[in-house]
């Protein structure tokens, strides 16, 4: 009986403990002026060309390519990004000089934006050219944002002639950083 007397108590005192807290007025409209600036760096294209691949007798030639770029698809990377940063690296391992053109294509495969890279040859020492950043903001932003393929025009120029037998490549590294802002 002294137990059952005991857990009355208890019960009765300090179970009504729990229920007791302190607390302020929570301002739950903070979440109104939050504001997320991620920065996000994603790879942007790539390609490693032999030259066993670049067949020709010497003169100047051309190669292209096209690819979808379907980042701007998603409506939360075009309303949310406020500027992006394209950086290239070109390799050149081949005894011919290059220029490499990136197409910015619309969905009507219209030439939104030409950026050109000069390549030199190779000449027995490291080649490897890193080139300034491209920045796209404002106008130019607008521009990239209705691109839905990039297009690769490698002109090739005149030279020794290139065959399956011929040696080196031609490298392409290059990556995108996305800043957003997201309220």
């Amino acid at each position: 009986m002294k137990l059952f007397f005991e857990n009355k108590v208890f019960r009765f005192f300090f179970l009504p403990l729990l229920f007791i807290s302190c607390s302020s007025d929570l301002d739950f409209d903070q979440v109104n002026d939050l504001k997320l600036k991620p920065v996000v760096v994603a790879n942007l294209a790539h390609f490693n060309v032999p030259a066993s691949q670049l067949r020709d007798d010497g003169g100047t030639h051309i190669a292209f390519d096209a690819r979808e770029f379907d980042v701007f698809k998603d409506k939360f990377f075009t309303e949310d990004l406020l500027k992006a940063e394209f950086d290239f690296e070109i390799e050149n391992t081949i005894d011919r000089a290059f220029d490499l053109q990136l197409l910015l294509l619309n969905a009507n495969d219209e030439t939104l934006e030409t950026i050109s890279f000069p390549v030199p040859a190779y000449t027995g020492s490291p080649n490897v050219i890193k080139y300034p950043t491209e920045v796209f903001e404002n106008q130019r932003l607008e521009l990239l944002k209705q691109t839905v393929k990039i297009g690769f025009v490698l002109i090739v120029a005149t030279g020794p002639p290139l065959n399956e037998d011929s040696t080196g490549n031609i490298k392409l590294k290059s990556s995108a950083t996305a800043y957003l802002e997201i309220e």
